[in-house]
């Protein structure tokens, strides 16, 4: 089991007892704004969500961390990859709750996956899908180095491509 750590978060396996807080963080019209397709994600739809992240690390190897406030041990959200079938490239995301904004702890918890990433994956480029209106995210890809590459499209929506080649980074 993969943990990382950082000053303020720790980043670790989703356990069944973070379910209620993922549902909740995925019912939230303002933290989904952006993502997929927009839409809140039912009860249902938010366990499948979950055990495909976990399913995601023994298909692959790697995948998304729950992430912890190291001070209060809270659920504060999710940082890390996304690789599937049929996906435009090797992924970094991140999704927090809105009191955690703004304070960077997106920028905190996604250098230290970047840096999984290059020197412990031995990826050579990863990329961020980024909604074109999705301010708060296009700023945490910039400070990680990411510059946007272009656009796809990701569940019928556009989508920026930021990226960023392990050897443009200093991780």
């Amino acid at each position: 089991m993969v943990v990382l750590q950082t000053d303020r978060l720790i980043l670790r396996m989703f356990r069944h007892d973070d379910f209620e807080e993922y549902a909740a963080l995925f019912s939230n019209p303002e933290i989904v704004q952006y993502l997929g397709n927009g839409k809140t994600l039912s009860r249902v739809v938010a366990w499948r969500s979950l055990a495909a992240l976990i399913g995601h690390w023994q298909l692959r190897g790697y995948g998304t961390w729950a992430v912890e406030a190291r001070d209060s041990q809270a659920f504060i959200g999710r940082i890390g990859f996304f690789d599937a079938e049929g996906w435009p490239g090797f992924e970094l995301g991140w999704v927090l709750k809105p009191a955690y904004w703004g304070r960077g702890y997106a920028t905190e918890g996604a250098q230290a996956a970047l840096a999984y990433a290059f020197n412990e994956l031995g990826k050579n480029r990863v990329i961020s899908l980024i909604h074109p209106e999705n301010i708060r995210s296009i700023r945490v890809a910039e400070r990680l180095g990411e510059r946007c590459e272009g656009e796809t499209e990701t569940f019928g929506e556009p989508t920026l491509i930021y990226a960023v080649n392990r050897e443009k980074q200093s991780i």
